[in-house]
C-alpha cells in the first residue's frame, strides 16, 4: 500500500508542473489579442517581422532543441533535477513576459525580448513532455502505468483550459481598456507564482532512474540512440507524426473548423470546444486504465484504425451540424477515438526505450515529430481552405492515420522495456 500511495504521490508532484508549464505557454497565445499592440506596432515592419519569426521560432525550432537537451541531460543526471530546470526555466519565461516593457518606451528592444522570452518557452516546453513521460512511467506501479502515466495529458489539456478560464474571469473583472493597458500581465504572473508551488513539490521528488544507468558511456547520447534503437525512434516519430497532426486538428483547429466552416457564432464555438476539452481531458484516466487490461498495442490500433476511416465523414458532418450540440457530439466522437493513443503517449513510448536513452528517446522523437506535423496542422488546414481544396487536408489526417496504423502493427505485443 505504501508503495502505491508514494506511486500516486509522486505522479501528482511531477504532473502538477506540467499542468503550470503548459498553462503558462497556452496563456501566451489566449492574452496575445490584448498585448499584440503593445510590442508589434503596424507602423513599424521590423516588429511585425519579429512577431512572425519569434512565434515560428518558439513553436518549431525550439522544442526539438529542448526536447534533445532536456533528454540527454535528464539521461545523463536524473529526471528530477531535469523536472526542476524546466519547470523554473518556463516560469522565468513567464516571468519575464509579465515585466517586460512595452514598444512604446524601449522601442524594437520590446518585441525582440518578447521573442527571446517566448523562445525560452518554447525550449522549456521541449524538455517538459519527454522528461516528465519518462518520470511518471518509471515511478508508476506495474499493473495501473498506463492509467497513472495517462494523467500527462490530464494536466496539458487542464492547463489549456485553466488559462482559457482565467481569460474569461478576467474579461469579466477589467474592460478591454485596462485589460490591453496592464491586466494582460496578470496571468503570467499568477503563471510563474504557480511555478513556485510545482518547483517545490518536484524538488521532493525521489529520483526514477539507477545510477548505474546514469553513469553508462550510452546516457544521454543520440548517436547511441540512433544506432542501437533505430526501429523505436522511428516508431515513435511515425505514430507522434499522426497523433499530433490529430490532436492538433480536432483541438486547436477544430474552433476554427466551426466558426469559417460550420458557420456558428465565436462565442458558441468557444463554449462548444470548452465543454469538450473538458469531456476530452476526463476519457484519459479511464482510457489509460484500459490499456492496462487489454495492451498500448490495441490502443494503437483502435485510435489510428477509427480515425482513419472517421475522420473524413465526422468533418462532414460537423460542416452539416447545425447546432452547437450536434457539433459537440461529434468532436468528443473524435476526441474519444484520440484519446486511445493521447492517454498512453507518454507510457508507450517510454516502454520501447532503455533506461540509460529513454528520456532522450521520448522526448527527442516526440519533439520533432510534433513540431514537423503537429505544429503544421492549422497552417496546413487554412492553406487548403484558402486554396479551395479544404477538403484534402482531412484526407491528409485519415492517410496519416493508416501510417500510424501500420506503425502500430508493427509494435511488440509485450513492452521490451519497463516490464517490473
Amino acid at each position: 500500500m505504501s508503495q502505491k500511495k508514494g506511486s500516486i504521490g509522486a505522479i501528482v508532484a511531477a504532473s502538477s508542473g506540467n499542468l503550470v508549464e503548459w498553462f503558462d505557454f497556452y496563456i501566451y497565445a489566449f492574452c496575445s489579442i490584448y498585448f499584440a499592440g503593445a510590442f508589434f506596432p503596424k507602423a513599424d515592419p521590423t516588429g511585425q517581422l519579429l512577431n512572425t519569426a519569434g512565434v515560428f521560432a518558439a513553436g518549431f525550432l525550439m522544442r526539438p532543441i529542448g526536447g534533445w537537451w532536456f533528454g540527454r541531460f535528464a539521461d545523463r543526471h536524473g529526471r528530477r533535477l531535469a523536472l526542476v530546470i524546466s519547470v523554473v526555466t518556463m516560469a522565468a519565461g513567464s516571468l519575464a513576459i509579465a515585466c517586460l516593457p512595452t514598444y512604446a518606451r524601449i522601442g524594437v528592444w520590446a518585441p525582440t525580448l518578447l521573442v527571446a522570452a517566448r523562445l525560452v518557452q518554447g525550449f522549456a516546453l521541449g524538455g517538459e513532455y519527454g522528461t516528465a513521460a519518462t518520470y511518471m512511467s518509471e515511478i508508476a506501479t506495474e499493473g495501473r502505468r498506463g492509467f497513472l502515466s495517462s494523467f500527462q495529458y490530464v494536466t496539458l489539456v487542464g492547463g489549456q483550459l485553466l488559462a482559457a478560464l482565467l481569460v474569461v474571469i478576467l474579461q469579466s473583472l477589467l474592460p478591454e481598456a485596462e485589460l490591453k493597458a496592464w491586466g494582460w500581465r496578470i496571468p503570467f504572473v499568477i503563471g510563474a507564482l504557480a511555478a513556485l508551488v510545482a518547483l517545490a513539490a518536484r524538488s521532493r521528488l525521489e529520483e526514477s532512474g539507477s545510477a548505474e544507468a546514469r553513469q553508462a558511456q550510452e546516457a544521454g547520447s543520440l548517436i547511441a540512440l540512433l544506432r542501437q534503437h533505430p526501429r523505436a525512434f522511428l516508431s515513435v516519430l511515425g505514430f507522434t507524426a499522426g497523433g499530433s497532426l490529430a490532436f492538433y486538428t480536432f483541438t486547436t483547429y477544430m474552433q476554427k473548423y466551426l466558426v469559417n466552416s460550420a458557420g456558428l457564432p465565436i462565442t458558441t464555438a468557444s463554449r462548444v470546444m470548452t465543454v469538450s476539452l473538458f469531456l476530452y481531458m476526463l476519457m484519459q484516466p479511464v482510457m489509460g486504465a484500459l490499456s492496462d487490461r487489454i495492451g498500448r498495442r490495441s490502443n494503437m490500433l483502435i485510435f489510428s484504425g477509427g480515425l482513419a476511416v472517421l475522420t473524413v465523414p465526422l468533418i462532414a458532418l460537423l460542416q452539416r451540424a447545425g447546432s452547437p450540440v450536434m457539433a459537440g457530439a461529434l468532436i468528443c466522437v473524435a476526441m474519444l477515438l484520440m484519446s486511445f493513443y493521447t492517454s498512453i503517449s507518454g507510457i508507450i513510448k517510454a516502454e520501447l526505450f532503455p533506461t540509460q536513452v529513454r528520456a532522450l528517446g521520448v522526448g527527442f522523437s516526440y519533439a520533432l515529430a510534433n513540431a514537423i506535423f503537429g505544429g503544421t496542422a492549422e497552417y496546413a488546414a487554412l492553406w487548403a481552405k484558402q486554396a479551395g481544396h479544404e477538403g484534402a487536408f482531412y484526407w491528409y489526417v485519415s492517410a496519416m492515420m493508416v501510417m500510424v496504423f501500420l506503425v502500430s502493427l508493427s509494435l511488440p505485443r509485450r513492452a521490451p522495456y519497463l516490464r517490473d
